[in-house]
């Protein structure tokens, strides 16, 4: 049976891999020594941002994602909706035609669409390993898409990039790397609450790459 429903998951998963893993390609951001000054600026402007954000708490986006454990891989189109704590992911390969749902809130998660029937579990991120061998930190992964630190899991090692925004996070054993919509040099100041438009996350052999093709900040 677990065999069954990992081949099921993956089926799903692997109908755009190389097109989107290709479109995904990491290059590692650059690193730039900022002055003092400047970094405390850039502390100050993501503080600022990451309070702003927390006080909306409801969002959407649509767009694609790509994720492998070392040895097999998958991609689809991802549409996420959160309204306070309580989330509905679904993700589709439109060539297979195949897609599966993940809802639920820090009370538990139900995934539905895989082989043997839907699942419920505690904890969204470990239901998923279960059912389909991906390692997703879907709690996490809320709030690192709006480029905010996640709650409960510890100090954060932020980096920043030329334009004084967030490049690099590191927390809980992840690092998630940042892209931002093309903008002038200085606009991160002038934009305190731009969202990102791609991460990359991993951890050992875990990757979770993101790229959004639409929000819709403040709307569920």
């Amino acid at each position: 049976m677990t065999r069954r429903i990992a081949a099921a998951s993956r089926a799903l998963l692997v109908a755009a891999t190389v097109a989107l893993l290709a479109t995904c390609a990491t290059t590692q951001p650059i690193r730039t020594s900022l002055p003092a000054a400047e970094v405390a600026a850039a502390q100050a402007r993501q503080l600022a941002r990451e309070a702003a954000l927390r006080g909306e708490p409801d969002w959407s986006l649509a767009g694609r994602i790509a994720v492998s454990n070392g040895r097999n891989g998958g991609s689809g189109r991802i549409d996420w909706q959160q309204v306070g704590p309580r989330y509905e992911v679904s993700l589709s390969a439109p060539v297979t035609r195949q897609s599966w749902r993940l809802a639920g809130d820090a009370a538990g998660a139900r995934l539905e669409g895989i082989d043997g029937g839907p699942r419920e579990g505690a904890d969204a991120g470990e239901l998923l390993r279960a059912a389909t061998g991906w390692d997703i930190p879907v709690a996490a992964l809320a709030e690192w898409v709006r480029g905010v630190r996640a709650d409960g899991l510890g100090p954060a090692v932020v980096s920043y990039g030329a334009d004084g925004r967030l490049a690099r996070l590191a927390q809980g054993g992840w690092e998630i790397d940042y892209r931002w919509p093309d903008a002038a040099a200085g606009a991160a100041s002038a934009d305190a609450q731009a969202l990102p438009a791609r991460l990359d996350a991993r951890r050992g052999d875990a990757r979770v790459r993101l790229i959004v093709d639409a929000w819709n900040p403040g709307e569920p």
